[in-house]
């Protein structure tokens, strides 16, 4: 069977969520959220949603149904909003706690879309949030910038396609790099030195559509001595270190990536 996942729409219905100069915060997760499931259609997947138009339904529902319809993961996109406009900017996933796949999949996303320009606020556990805390499956809560930004707001609309390629590779990457779903075409070889497949593992340090920032990223480790990489191929520019046939020498060196301040993903071939 393929793997299964319920798309979430915050809000809805006489729900408008954040509202900010006529923005409302259940138009912009809706958009967003059908184009993200379209793209992990395309992919494979297996995507259901809990609206696909303007209705109402409590959070309890919302968890009711991803239970009920037995889906492997939960995500649900929103809009952040802050109490002074113009003041907080910038995208942060939200977990039950911050352990399992879960855990990954928020920080491939907000990694993800800090490549297409917002500021990457981090993963944060809030095990109090309905839809994290009675859903059965793995839970994701995706808030896509402040909808009281005009910095966000304005990123959100010029790079719409962007922002929902970069939450559908967000997902994708961690459940190939989990061996949870089949790698992607043309993804082994690329530019790995001397130009073979590489099997076994890497760490994922970054992916880019432009040249220029995945090229700085690799000097960058490079010049601390990183075995680092290109690998150009689908829609990123992926920034990847090492290889590695024994896991836990790749998980040694994602620490050491971590311990240096970078944002990582363990791939798996």
């Amino acid at each position: 069977m393929p793997y299964s996942i319920m798309m979430d729409a915050g809000h809805g219905g006489r729900d408008p969520g954040a509202v900010y100069q006529g923005r409302r915060e259940k138009d912009d997760t809706l958009r967003l959220t059908l184009a993200v499931g379209e793209i992990l259609q395309n992919n494979g997947i297996d995507v259901e949603y809990t609206r696909t138009t303007d209705i109402y339904e409590t959070p309890y529902q919302k968890a009711a149904e991803a239970n009920e319809a037995g889906v492997d993961l939960f995500i649900s996109i929103h809009r952040n909003s802050f109490p002074t406009d113009n003041t907080a900017f910038g995208v942060e996933s939200l977990v039950y706690d911050l352990s399992g796949l879960k855990y990954e999949i928020a920080e491939s996303i907000d990694q993800q879309l800090e490549t297409v320009g917002f500021r990457d606020l981090g993963v944060k556990a809030r095990p109090n949030l309905v839809v994290l805390r009675r859903t059965n499956m793995p839970a994701v809560l995706v808030e896509v910038g402040f909808i009281n930004s005009d910095i966000d707001n304005e990123l959100f609309d010029a790079n719409f396609d962007d922002i929902a390629l970069a939450i559908a590779d967000g997902i994708l990457d961690v459940l190939r790099s989990q061996g949870l779903i089949p790698d992607e075409d043309g993804v082994n070889g690329g530019n790995v030195p001397g130009g073979a497949a590489a099997p076994g593992y890497r760490v994922q340090v970054g992916a880019f559509r432009n040249q220029m920032y995945a090229g700085r990223l690799l000097n960058e480790l490079l010049e601390q001595d990183y075995p680092a990489y290109l690998i150009d191929s689908g829609d990123y520019i992926r920034v990847q270190v090492g290889d590695y046939a024994d896991m836990n020498q790749a998980v040694e060196m994602e620490r050491r990536l971590k311990r240096d301040g970078y944002q990582t993903v363990l791939i798996r071939d």
